[in-house]
């Protein structure tokens, strides 16, 4: 048994102990909220309006940061792509695709996006450029698709950016019927040219959740496509009686941030728990990621999703969270801007342990073997929720907040 396992084995029972706490407060108020809807709520944490003027934070590596929104208005963003001379395309859940120009958000969307079914967690998903975009303006949306009044889907769909419309819209790939949930579908092109997509909708233990461990469904699945939707030959299951060919990687929950490493090109991908358990894991090629078999989490009333953490067969998360920080997008940095942070991985948070108005991007930083040396949480003060951070071509981080009132952030140092 390797070291960390061992530390793990005394640590886990605290870790716990610290997640039940921070949501004990939160469920029973929110029980209490049921049983009388006019029962008084919690103070809670104050809302703060974004700044209209430029905003100085300080941090560990950087004494002093500039955070600057560039635009406001968005309604529910969930991904951002850069487009060559600046632009910048920003999904909302509701269905519609926005083009910001030189930080001014146009007031009309881009049309040709197709019918999305919008409840809950459902909705228009991310966005993501060609990688000869330049050549081809071939832009890719997940989304979920509805397939009548109970059952819906996850797609992908491809079309040719002209102006402000997409044209020759086309499906890339559709998952099988989930029936009435599904969630997360994060997408990312890697260096070598093929698709990564998250596929959630596996929240339960049994038997929804199970579906993670089914390969004959995409559901709690990462997929690995060609860019025209169809399977590479040295995917994992290719070929594999029962597998669907399409799957990278099983056993996920909910996956919201992919990024692949700078240096080994391996994909990383954050994964949503229910209370405590979230994950970064490094993903690789036909392996198993556990849920819901094993699990650092807690159901939301209390209970261990399981009294295992780890399996034989299955992989450790890189890095957990407990209590929960609900993690979103996820980007390395590589510019130059920020030389301090160079290396460094920016993990978004929607709420820290149930907590509203606690959202914040994550910096971690790993030694030369992946290893974990600091974590730190930036943006604290704005109590914002967190939907997705890149990197953008001019070197600096861009980060979208998710409610109704949402809006587009840079940061940028201080010269």
């Amino acid at each position: 048994m390797s070291n960390r396992s061992v530390a793990r084995r005394h640590l886990v029972p605290w870790l716990a102990l610290a997640g039940v706490l921070c949501v004990v407060v939160a469920v029973g108020a929110a029980q209490q909220r049921r049983r009388n809807p006019d029962a008084p709520r919690p103070p809670g944490l104050p809302r703060v309006a974004l700044p209209d003027e430029p905003l100085i934070i300080n941090t560990h590596e950087i004494a002093e940061v500039r955070v600057v929104v560039v635009t406001r208005g968005l309604s529910h963003p969930w991904g951002l792509a850069f487009l060559p001379g600046g632009d910048m395309l920003v999904t909302e859940r509701q269905g519609r695709l926005r083009m910001i120009r030189d930080g001014v958000l146009d007031p009309e969307p881009v049309d040709g996006v197709p019918e999305v079914l919008a409840r809950g967690l459902s909705g228009l998903m991310d966005v993501a450029l060609h990688p000869q975009f330049a050549e081809n303006r071939l832009v890719y949306l997940s989304y979920t698709r509805p397939l009548g009044e109970r059952e819906a889907t996850v797609a992908l769909i491809r079309g040719r950016l002209d102006g402000m419309a997409l044209r020759d819209v086309e499906d890339v790939f559709v998952a099988e019927p989930f029936g009435g949930s599904t969630a997360s579908a994060r997408i990312a092109f890697a260096p070598d040219g093929l698709l990564y997509m998250t596929v959630g909708g596996s929240f339960g233990t049994n038997p929804e959740g199970a579906r993670a461990q089914d390969p004959s469904s995409h559901a709690g699945k990462l997929l690995r496509l060609r860019d025209d939707g169809s399977v590479p030959d040295d995917n994992p299951f290719v070929g594999r009686p029962g597998y669907k060919p399409e799957i990278f990687s099983m056993g996920h929950r909910n996956q919201q941030g992919l990024a692949f490493h700078p240096e080994t090109a391996a994909p990383w991908a954050t994964e949503h728990a229910v209370q405590g358990g979230d994950e970064l894991n490094i993903i690789e090629p036909g392996k198993n990621y556990g849920w819901p078999v094993v699990s650092y989490g807690r159901q939301y009333n209390g209970p261990r999703v399981t009294e295992r953490f780890w399996a034989d067969g299955m992989q450790e998360p890189l890095v957990f969270w407990v209590p929960s920080i609900a993690p979103s997008g996820l980007t390395f940095y590589t510019g130059d801007r920020f030389p301090q942070w160079k290396g460094n991985l920016f993990v978004g948070s929607l709420m820290t342990g149930r907590i509203g108005r606690t959202g914040h991007v994550e910096r971690i930083v790993f030694n030369e073997n992946g290893e974990e040396l600091a974590r730190e949480w930036l943006l604290t003060e704005l109590r914002q929720r967190i939907r997705d951070v890149k990197q953008g071509p001019d070197g600096l981080l861009y980060v979208l907040t998710e409610a109704n009132q949402a809006a587009l952030l840079r940061l940028e140092p201080v010269e």
